[in-house]
């Protein structure tokens, strides 16, 4: 333990016999390296927003923090580099040398000489207080700020782990990644929840479609996906959906992110639930081992249990029941549910009377329907009748060309990244795992 006295005078021979010169230019390094930096004496600077002040007589404590880690980083100074506008919030740049820190619970300080205020903050009117837990349904309150409290750092953190472990799945399995249109003309789940997407001049005063046919915001890629998969095997996207939902429930979103993938030469739908299994559980995996401490936080403040729960799903492999199974349960229940016919798309069992479809659904509770998938039809009589029963023939002669040339079975999935997030840290609101929610009377900034 550092006396506090001797610190200081330590501080200030520090200061007075080795400025870092005004020519050189330190490297910066991010809060996250500087915790784990295996160099002590190395001349740095790091910069981020002040997260505590304590300015004692003889030694100034700081912590700061720049988004790439939960931890803060320490910073000890000589108490002359002070100043009154030297508070929570404020962004900062300090300058100085990385020390192994006396404490167990942090590997590294960083011995300043110098700090710069970058970026002033009122602390009496900033809405997050130091040593304040808000809950997350109050920092919803303030969508431009909410990323600075540490529930919300945590949370991002993790969707940006998430991000990248999904891409590289997909990598590692052969997948080609596809960048789908956000712009359609095809309503893929055929339930209408559509934004229709116009200049916002152009038909009051040409009386015509800027793109002379109606153009949505995508609900799905997955038939954008189908097409890919007529040349390439295994094909992916990851990208934004919209669905013009008058809902302001906790699972639902105008727009939302959603992982999809179509596989060629598949015939069973096992293998698609495969894909979907082992996509999440390896995710998962990933996500637990590179941002364990940020989970751990979710999971003790904002849902204690969970990691019991997720440990549970990582280690069993998942139950599958009958939608014949799934609908004799639901009868069972007190409310009463009404039945939504499947897509034109999904592949008929010709199960006569039940006529059911290859299609599946991962539903998790408190979450809902995680992913959805099916083998799609690819026979083309079949195809052609449906589409003519049901009047699409037109819009999806298209379609029907897939089934013309060189066809193959095929089927894919989609997931909600949002609820997978919900899923794995427990948030019960879809609205606090996207940094900027969009859902229906609410489209802030």
């Amino acid at each position: 333990m550092w006396a506090a006295r001797g610190l200081s005078r330590a501080l200030r021979a520090y200061c007075t016999s080795a400025p870092c010169p005004k020519s050189v230019q330190l490297p910066r390094v991010s809060i996250r390296d500087a915790l784990v930096s295996q160099e002590p004496g190395e001349n740095v600077k790091v910069q981020g927003w002040v997260r505590s002040v304590r300015s004692q007589k003889e030694v100034l404590f700081l912590h700061i923090n720049d988004g790439s880690s939960l931890e803060h980083l320490q910073i000890v100074a000589d108490p002359i580099l002070f100043k009154s506008n030297l508070t929570f919030g404020c962004s900062v740049e300090v300058q100085g040398v990385l020390v192994k820190s006396p404490y167990k619970k942090q590997n590294m300080e960083l011995k300043a000489d110098k700090i710069d205020i970058i970026g002033h903050c009122d602390s009496k009117t900033f809405p997050f207080k130091y040593k304040e837990r808000y809950p997350l349904e109050f920092t919803r309150q303030y969508p431009h700020l909410r990323c600075r409290t540490n529930a919300l750092g945590s949370i991002l953190r993790v969707r940006s782990e998430a991000t990248d472990a999904i891409h590289s799945f997909f990598k590692a399995n052969g997948y080609i990644h596809i960048h789908t249109p956000v712009i359609t003309s095809n309503d893929c789940e055929g339930a209408g929840e559509l934004f229709q997407v116009e200049p916002s001049s152009n038909v009051k005063k040409t009386g015509k479609n800027f793109f002379d046919v109606p153009a949505f915001l995508t609900v799905s890629a997955q038939l954008h996906l189908e097409v890919m998969s007529g040349a390439f095997t295994q094909v992916f996207t990851f990208g934004p959906t919209f669905r013009a939902e008058n809902s302001q429930s906790r699972r639902h979103l105008a727009e939302f992110y959603m992982v999809e993938a179509e596989i060629s030469f598949v015939e069973n739908l096992q293998d698609i639930m495969q894909v979907m299994e082992t996509l999440f559980k390896t995710t998962t995996e990933a996500v637990l081992s590179n941002c364990q401490e940020d989970v751990e936080l979710l999971h003790k403040f904002v849902a204690p249990g969970q990691k019991d729960k997720l440990e549970q799903m990582l280690k069993n492999k998942f139950l599958i029941i009958s939608y014949t199974e799934a609908m004799e349960i639901l009868k069972k229940g007190s409310q009463n549910f009404t039945f939504t016919p499947k897509p034109f798309y999904m592949r008929d069992n010709e199960d006569e009377p039940q006529h059911t479809v290859a299609a599946v659904d991962l539903l998790v509770p408190g979450v809902g329907e995680l992913f959805g998938g099916s083998l799609r039809e690819e026979r083309f009589h079949l195809l052609q009748q449906r589409l003519a029963r049901l009047g699409l023939t037109d819009a999806y002669e298209w379609y029907l060309d897939l089934r013309r040339f060189g066809s193959v079975p095929h089927g894919g999935f989609g997931m909600g990244f949002e609820r997978y997030l919900q899923c794995i840290l427990g948030v019960d609101n879809i609205k606090d795992v996207i940094p900027f929610p969009r859902f229906s009377h609410s489209c802030l900034l």
